[in-house]
């Protein structure tokens, strides 16, 4: 309070005696003649407008610091603590100025501090031994020392730069030179240690503190007056009044000794208002197992952004943000740190983009020791889930699920990004441990999200619009498939959704999401894959209708699913003795003595053999399996979800050409078969799919290329999907049913019968039958299907009737 007392009353000296200096007899006399009172009081504020200037300039050459005035209020001392911390920093700028890049710096208004390198820096503990508790408890103090440090180090660098080229040019160095630096932010970032945001308490106000999270809303841009300026109602005067938070705020009086006035007009266009741009997020914790509490909906905390960190993060991206904490559940963020899987690279924004997981030395270890076993397809496959006893080939579909392809023409402007995630659907019997394959799946994913179909909305899995209550302005809030971006969306009860399935058809092939409500038209980025278990309607799988029939799903949507497996209960003495046995030995905690065995195939014998059908001398499913007694350690999740992450960071594969060619010949070879019966055509979609799963493969093993054995592994899982989605109730190939068991089961019978429908639709002008109608046409035909009413279900579900009302249909097809 002193010092601020005392710096009032030198500033209030400098002025008698500038005004002695000037001549005080000139001064009165000047406006002894005038009448005119207002332009008076007008000339006299702009004389008083003009003096700080020239207090300023006298008062520079004591201040060794140019900026002082930028970065602090109170009067330079010599021998003030800040100095000495000025100059601290000063050396540490000093020694790494070849790091930065000065122009930047400059044009942003802004430097990355990295606080590891100020902690492990020997000068500056020596100089400031308590710098993590300054930084903590005294945070703008702090940090404004950092900026006038480096304002001061650029500002010596130019004014040395500009004398250098004076001496080049021959020009004579009389006054100096004008140099002018703008006010620099520094930005701290890799700030330890990261506080949760359950112990953000009370006692945090002011404090300096790193939190990390998802961002899930993020306001518009706005500017923000840091200063407004007013101009007295009475005699003129204008001064420049800060508001602090930008809170709107009147002067209490005026400046002028003499006028003391109390009424005041703002005046918004005048220089001496000062405006930055500001941007609200809300970040929502990270919600791992450890920290996971029951009933409880995840934390969330509003973050201020300001100057270059605004437009640096988009709903759905995990960052670390750094700042200040302050009143009103809000805190003034610092740095910015987004890990979005870019590459790492500070980026334009202000943003550091760091990669997605940190690996410590011990990771590296343990992810060199995964890599070096020999069966290491076989040893993470029964490492997901290992208390669901069997389906080796449907988890290790989930596994290729989880490692991922890699995406082609991501960077390229002129070609349409090719996906790399694929998407596997999981359909059948109650009871066979889908939830949990998924759910363990959704776990050791490095980024998993994990919802229920039945009580997940469109929008809750997409994007939603929501209106600010203070603002009243429209924000985005990012659903279950934007969060999941560059990970796994799991999603369960796949059948339960409704109508929420077309939610799905953008995301899932063209990895984006576009979003057109209230006058905002944005896309949002969703590269995820997708895994889905889903019941059949009825309780159980019935083998003789087509997956779509037994999900009542249209056929786009299964298409895009890149492997479709069939979980059938069916009784066998030998596996249900395996699993009685595997089930009670968890149950009383042993380890697992035994492991699996899967029902083989039983296929009919009369079929002509189809490519589906032949069998590898040394099948992947036996290869997968853990034979009795045998003993497995499997890696824990922690550490495969390490190893997850640092495959899908850093390996990148391709296809050798052996592979192309086996994967080549085997599509080859299904276009063939499917042309020869007449059926639904095996699409190119089918072939990426294989190329995606090849690539994953390859990954699984930490691999730059791609092998035939890899290509020979993923024909193996692809026929096990297809022979489920193909085969009928008697066991054989129904190659009338498309890919991924989308189309209908007797195509043939159907077909007579709407080709019947359509003449008498013609003859007559009316396409609306009557359920009886219907009945009565087919006895004329002599259709017999076992069911007649699912039998209209399933055409009206396939698009060819339409229900108009109770047990009355419309014809599509005419």
């Amino acid at each position: 309070m002193s010092g601020a007392y005392r710096g009032r009353g030198f500033g209030r000296g400098r002025f008698q005696n500038w005004k002695r200096g000037r001549g005080g007899g000139n001064f009165s006399g000047r406006w002894r003649d005038r009448t005119d009172l207002s332009k008076a009081a007008g000339n006299h504020a702009s004389e008083q407008a003009s003096q700080p200037l020239l207090q300023q300039s006298t008062l520079d050459q004591f201040i060794p610091y140019k900026g002082w005035k930028l970065y602090f209020s109170e009067v330079y001392s010599n021998n003030s603590p800040l100095t000495e911390k000025i100059q601290a920093f000063e050396k540490f700028f000093t020694r790494h100025i070849d790091l930065y890049d000065k122009d930047e710096i400059e044009r942003k208004g802004s430097i990355l501090v990295d606080f590891k390198e100020l902690t492990k820096d020997n000068e500056i503990t020596n100089l400031i031994p308590d710098i993590e508790n300054a930084l903590r408890d005294a945070p703008e103090k702090t940090l404004a020392c950092m900026g006038l440090a480096i304002h001061q180090v650029l500002t010596k660098d130019l004014e040395r730069h500009a004398a250098e080229l004076q001496a080049q040019e021959g020009l004579c160095n009389g006054g100096g030179t004008m140099v002018n630096v703008p006010h620099i932010y520094a930005r701290v970032y890799n700030y330890e240690p990261l506080t949760h945001l359950k112990n953000i308490r009370a006692t945090c106000y002011g404090k300096y503190i790193s939190i990390r999270g998802t961002v899930v809303r993020v306001s518009n841009i706005k500017p923000l007056c840091t200063k407004m300026a007013f101009q007295c109602a009475a005699c003129g005067e204008i001064q420049s009044f800060p508001l602090p938070d930008g809170k709107y705020n009147l002067p209490t009086k005026c400046p002028v000794p003499a006028c003391r006035g109390r009424s005041f007009t703002p005046l918004r266009s005048s220089p001496l208002t000062v405006t930055m741009d500001w941007q609200l997020i809300k970040i929502q914790e990270l919600m791992s197992d450890a920290q996971r509490e029951a009933g409880r909906i995840p934390r969330t905390i509003e973050c201020e952004l300001v100057h270059d960190l605004v437009d640096s993060c988009v709903p759905g991206d995990t960052v670390t943000v750094t700042g200040i904490v302050k009143v009103s559940n809000s805190e003034e963020a610092n740095s910015v740190s987004n890990s979005k899987g870019q590459k790492a690279q500070t980026a334009e924004d202000g943003c550091k983009h760091g990669t997605l997981m940190e690996f410590s030395l011990k990771d590296l270890y343990a992810i060199q020791e995964i890599q070096a076993e020999e069966n290491l397809l076989k040893l993470i496959v029964n490492s997901l889930c290992p208390v669901i006893f069997g389906h080796e080939l449907v988890k290790a579909g989930l596994m290729l699920a989880l490692f991922g392809g890699s995406q082609k023409y991501a960077d390229d402007k002129n070609r349409i990004p090719i996906r790399g995630d694929p998407h596997v659907l999981i359909v059948g019997d109650p009871g066979l441990g889908k939830s949990q394959m998924l759910q363990a799946a959704c776990n050791v994913a490095p980024r998993g999200v994990y919802v229920c179909g039945n009580t997940a909305t469109s929008s809750g899995l997409t994007v939603t619009l929501s209106k600010d209550s203070s603002s009243g302005d429209f924000a985005l809030e990012a659903g279950a498939l934007v969060l999941g971006d560059q990970g796994i969306c799991g999603i369960d009860e796949f059948d339960k959704m409704g109508n929420q399935h077309q939610a799905l058809l953008e995301a899932m092939e063209q990895q984006s999401i576009s979003l057109a409500k209230a006058g905002v038209v944005c896309s949002l980025p969703a590269r995820t894959s997708i895994i889905a278990a889903a019941n059949p309607v009825g309780g159980h799988y019935n083998k003789a209708r087509t997956v779509s029939e037994n999900l009542k799903m249209g056929s786009a949507l299964l298409s895009r699913f890149d492997l479709v497996f069939i979980l059938l209960d069916t009784p066998n003495e030998q596996h249900d003795h395996l699993l009685s046995e595997h089930v009670i030995a968890i149950r009383a905690g042993k380890q697992r003595a035994v492991s699996s065995a899967t029902v083989s195939r039983v296929l009919s014998q009369d079929s002509n053999t189809s490519v589906l059908e032949v069998v590898s001398e040394k099948p992947l499913s036996e290869r997968l399996k853990v034979a009795p007694g045998e003993k497995t350690d499997p890696i824990p999740h922690q550490l495969l979800r390490k190893y997850i992450g640092y495959a899908r960071q850093y390996v990148h594969p391709r296809l050798s050409t052996e592979a192309a060619q086996a994967l080549q010949d085997f599509y080859l070879e299904l276009r063939k078969q499917s042309q020869r019966v007449g059926s639904s055509p095996i699409t190119t979609r089918q072939l990426e799919s294989l190329i995606r799963l090849t690539e994953a493969r390859a990954r699984l093993e930490l691999r730059e290329e791609a092998t035939k054995e890899d290509a020979e592994d993923i024909i193996e899982i692809m026929k096990h999907s297809m022979l489920g989605t193909y085969s009928d109730e008697f066991g054989n190939l129904d190659f009338e049913r498309s890919q991924h068991g989308s189309g209908m089961s007797n195509r043939s019978t159907a077909k007579r019968f709407i080709s019947a429908l359509n003449s008498i639709a013609e003859r007559t002008y009316n396409n609306i039958f009557q359920f009886h109608q219907l009945r009565q046409i087919a006895k004329e035909l002599n259709i017999q299907v076992a069911d007649f009413e699912n039998f209209i279900g399933s055409l009206n579900d396939q698009g060819y009737l339409l229900k108009k009302g109770p047990k009355i249909y419309q014809l599509q097809t005419m």
